[in-house]
């Protein structure tokens, strides 16, 4: 249904948990904090598209079904960019649903 790549700074997760395929409880958000690192904001492009044949068939898709790629990067209160996670989806499978803040 998706499949994800999480991109970190090599000096915040050489020789950690980040860096194993299971980093634990919580995932790699809670090392990272664990490591000093606090979460503030998350930024993210949303877009719909066709496809890439290698995508058609990792994920299963049905003929002419599109996929959804996000793109979402995540900084710490510093303003550091610690993670970029790049995901497709099956655009039939998933919902993706916000609440804005007014400001």
């Amino acid at each position: 249904m998706e499949f994800a790549s999480s991109y970190l700074p090599l000096d915040l997760a050489r020789n950690t948990p980040i860096a194993q395929p299971n980093p634990g409880p919580g995932g790699i958000y809670a090392r990272l904090e664990e490591l000093g690192h606090r979460l503030d904001r998350f930024e993210e492009e949303v877009r719909a598209r066709m496809p890439a044949p290698a995508e058609v068939k990792t994920l299963r898709l049905a003929a002419g079904v599109p996929v959804i790629h996000l793109i979402r990067t995540a900084y710490d209160t510093e303003g550091r960019a610690v993670e970029v996670c790049d995901t497709v989806m099956a655009s039939d499978a998933y919902v993706l649903a916000y609440q804005l803040p007014a400001e």
